[in-house]
């Protein structure tokens, strides 16, 4: 901080931005100018922009929004952030589409569509090449159709492999494993295809078909392309494998995300978000369900392994640091694409946020214990303390209590969800439930993963 020594009045006079040493509001000793003194000029512009930004904002969130992904789509942590204020807009992402998307993030009806430059492996050559094919010709039919009608020499095997990874032909055909095995004959039989016109020459499957097959005639004929190769039909991928191929080729989870179908229950054991890490006072633990995307070994100065994890929530992708002792511990567990429970504390070195793990576990293995009470058993100080008792006698070892306990309050028709603190969870979820039991609460385990039309 500069503290300002002398202030003098000069009327009316040109205003500078700081950093000009002479004809300043505020000037210090040796001929230097104050930090920090914003003149009222910035003020109101940034007053004005924020005015705009917020009423577009409020009268315009679909075209807002898109113009936000795009200008920020080179920055992984924006653009994830953003998606997230949508889901909360209620405005949904949508995959590329190769009918639909144009270069960059559009709005599309209620959602907004990835653009085709977000896919990795396919170059702006060929991103022209494709919208300048659907522009002459309209639609794209079949995985057969794209290819006899975009340059190959621009649209390499390469980008289509990725643009059907990343889903972006499934309106066309939603099976991208077998759209991938087509794709190894169709493409050689395009390219043939492409030779033949090159040349002034057909050939007997053109003729059959109706002559030679061009974007006018394709969409008045598409027996042409009945005689395209195709592979022995074979199962769609997993859903699973799915969004980690999007993952892989846009960044983010679009379609779907692995942790949604556990976002109430996780909501109520873990509120805190990873992007409202900041917020967190340093070397509080916290408790977040996350997704492990990497894992990097690493070796400390006396030969201990340790690791650096990247893991990232709906709301944002964050660093968490394993140290030797702990990852000795947890490392079977640590796999990568794998939903992880994990408890940390929240460090801030080198001005950057990151968590301290001090323990993991899957989802897929953690339990809750439900308890059920009734109003007069929430309300009743002394049904309140028994509750507390029997909790606290199921969880003495601190360190080992990794089970959450979830209250549902009955009150007529609502049922509302409350969150037992870290130290009422206990150590074995049977036990416990019993426990509970013999002491007249309703009481039950269920698994975190329960789908949502389960879940309390």
């Amino acid at each position: 901080m500069v503290k300002i020594i002398a202030r003098k009045n000069l009327s009316t006079q040109n205003v500078y931005d700081i950093g000009v040493e002479r004809d300043h509001n505020f000037i210090i000793s040796n001929g230097l100018v104050a930090s920090n003194c914003f003149n009222k000029s910035h003020s109101t512009a940034y007053g004005y922009v924020t005015y705009q930004t917020a009423y577009l904002k409020a009268n315009y969130p679909l075209e807002y929004m898109a113009a936000l992904l795009t200008a920020n789509s080179d920055d992984t942590d924006k653009v994830q952030k953003y998606i997230s204020t949508c889901g909360s807009m209620n405005i949904q992402i949508e995959p590329p589409d190769i009918n639909r998307s144009g270069v960059d993030f559009t709005p599309s009806s209620e959602n907004i569509l990835f653009g085709l430059s977000a896919v990795r492996n396919v170059g702006q050559n060929a991103i022209a090449c494709i919208l300048e094919a659907r522009e002459e010709g309209g639609e794209f039919k079949s995985l057969a159709d794209f290819c006899d009608r975009v340059d190959l020499r621009a649209v390499n095997r390469r980008a289509l492999e990725a643009l059907i990874s990343c889903g972006a032909f499934d309106k066309i055909d939603s099976n991208r494993n077998q759209l991938l095995h087509d794709l190894e004959l169709i493409y050689d039989w395009a390219q043939s295809r492409a030779r033949d016109r090159a040349t002034g020459q057909g050939n007997l499957f053109d003729l059959l078909g109706g002559g030679f097959s061009t974007a006018a005639t394709t969409n008045k004929n598409l027996n042409s392309f009945e005689v395209a190769p195709k592979a022995q039909s074979v199962p769609d991928f997993p859903q699973q494998k799915k969004l980690q191929m999007e993952k892989e080729l846009l960044g983010f989870y679009v379609s779907d995300h692995p942790l949604k179908a556990i976002c109430k229950s996780a909501r109520v054991l873990a509120p805190i978000n990873l992007s409202r890490l900041s917020e967190q006072k340093e070397e509080s633990t916290i408790c977040a369900v996350v997704m492990l995307n990497g894992v990097k070994k690493v070796m400390t100065k006396k030969g201990d392994p340790m690791a650096i994890l990247q893991i990232e929530d709906l709301t944002t992708q964050l660093e968490a640091v394993v140290f030797p002792k702990i990852y000795e511990r947890i490392n079977p567990r640590l796999q990568i694409d794998s939903r992880l429970i994990i408890w940390g504390k929240v460090d801030r070195r080198e001005e950057q946020n990151q968590l301290l793990v001090e323990d993991v576990e899957p989802v897929e293995t953690v339990q809750l214990v439900i308890v059920e009470l009734n109003t007069q058993q929430a309300t009743t100080i002394e049904e309140q303390h028994h509750l507390r008792t029997v909790l606290q006698g199921q969880s003495k070892e601190r360190e080992k209590a990794k089970v959450p306990v979830i209250g549902i309050v009955q009150a007529g028709a609502s049922r509302q969800l409350v969150r037992f603190g870290r130290q009422y969870w206990v150590q074995d979820s049977r036990i416990a439930v019993q426990a509970l039991q013999n002491a007249r609460f309703s009481a039950y385990a269920q698994f975190l993963t329960v789908s949502e039309a389960e879940s309390p």
